[in-house]
């Protein structure tokens, strides 16, 4: 009989973050060689809100809002801007690179706490950082933060819309 290692609200959540965050790499990746990627880009803008929504199902019993809930607050307000320079401004103008600013700031939301899950959940890394800081997660998170700084400024530099 198989047995998951995560309740169903846990699973569904990573699956769809897992979703938000390789779709997200593949539209980025897009975006830097000044491409655009319709599809790709509702499938990420879709699982990244589903991500932020889904995290706000887990329970929390302090009555405070949690760390993870407030990056779950900033990427929603972040994805509405994205969401209405893509739909609603159809990226023109000064819009298109507030969607490329917003689009890549979601993502790097998103791989900002995978970093932090992962240094709490996988074994081998839990034991590099244990307290959930140090030099080698703060070497990590600045080497995800610095990726995205350049795969950032080279999409804002590159991106062009095909019409929509």
């Amino acid at each position: 009989m198989t047995h998951l290692a995560m309740d169903p609200l846990t699973l569904g959540h990573v699956a769809i973050t897992l979703i938000g965050i390789v779709s997200g790499l593949v539209v980025l990746a897009a975006m830097v060689r000044g491409q655009d990627l319709k599809g790709w880009t509702a499938i990420f803008l879709l699982f990244t809100v589903l991500t932020s929504v889904t995290g706000f199902f887990f329970p929390n019993t302090s009555g405070k809002l949690t760390p993870a809930q407030n990056v779950g607050i900033l990427s929603l307000i972040i994805l509405a801007v994205a969401l209405y320079a893509l739909y609603g401004r159809r990226l023109a103008g000064a819009w298109r690179t507030v969607f490329v600013v917003t689009a890549v700031l979601a993502l790097y939301l998103n791989c900002f706490v995978l970093v932090i899950q992962s240094f709490l959940k996988v074994p081998a890394l839990h034991v590099l950082a244990p307290t959930g800081g140090g030099p080698v997660f703060g070497a990590a998170q600045g080497a995800v933060l610095l990726a995205f700084m350049v795969a950032g400024w080279l999409a804002v530099k590159h991106y062009r819309l095909s019409t929509l």
